[in-house]
């Protein structure tokens, strides 16, 4: 894996619409923009592509987590996306999130039962994505359902790709919209 930069993003949330938060919620997003070995040329066998995911679970999941400063278990939602650059194709950013990225990003969060929600797109420099993410344990919790967006302004280059992780230490700023709440949550199949 050939890594250009690490780029973290972090929002500490204090108020929304004009309302304080009981507590403040703090989102971090741990972005790592890669060479894309596959850019140009189309190829059967994305192992390579599938093994780097294996390795980002594991370094993004930590960088997130340390730049909420909680430990791992205290992680609530979760999300993965991905910008291609433009001699790359979106099953590039496919064999990077789904294969093997999921096991090493759960570890680095303290678990997780949930799908993990991802974005995949191709773009240029300076493309922006809404990664999506949503309570880690149950996939249904409505006060979670939510996205982060995540830009760095020099990536992906054509040969690149830009992997996300994000993680929050709560859900949206002062949810009222109902449905399953985070302490009903049963957290035995990732749904409910």
């Amino acid at each position: 894996m050939e890594v250009r930069k690490y780029v973290t993003i972090v929002e500490e949330i204090h108020m929304e619409a004009g309302r304080k938060m009981e507590r403040p919620g703090k989102r971090a997003a741990a972005v790592a923009v890669i060479k894309n070995p596959f850019a140009g040329k189309y190829v059967e066998d994305l192992t390579p592509l599938i093994d780097i995911g294996d390795q980002l679970g594991a370094i993004l999941g930590k960088m997130a987590v340390e730049a909420l400063g909680i430990p791992p278990e205290k992680a609530e939602s979760y999300g993965k996306g991905a910008i291609v650059g433009e001699a790359g194709e979106r099953e590039h950013a496919g064999a990077i999130l789904h294969p093997k990225l999921g096991t090493p990003f759960r570890n680095a969060v303290g678990g997780g039962k949930a799908i993990i929600p991802s974005a995949k797109k191709v773009g240029g420099m300076g493309t922006e994505i809404d990664v999506p993410i949503h309570y880690k344990d149950a996939a249904f919790v409505r006060s979670h359902f939510d996205a982060m967006a995540v830009r760095v302004d020099d990536a992906p280059r054509a040969d690149e790709i830009v992997v996300a992780l994000v993680v929050t230490d709560c859900g949206r700023p002062h949810p009222r919209i109902g449905g399953l709440k985070k302490e009903e949550a049963k957290k035995e199949d990732g749904l409910r």
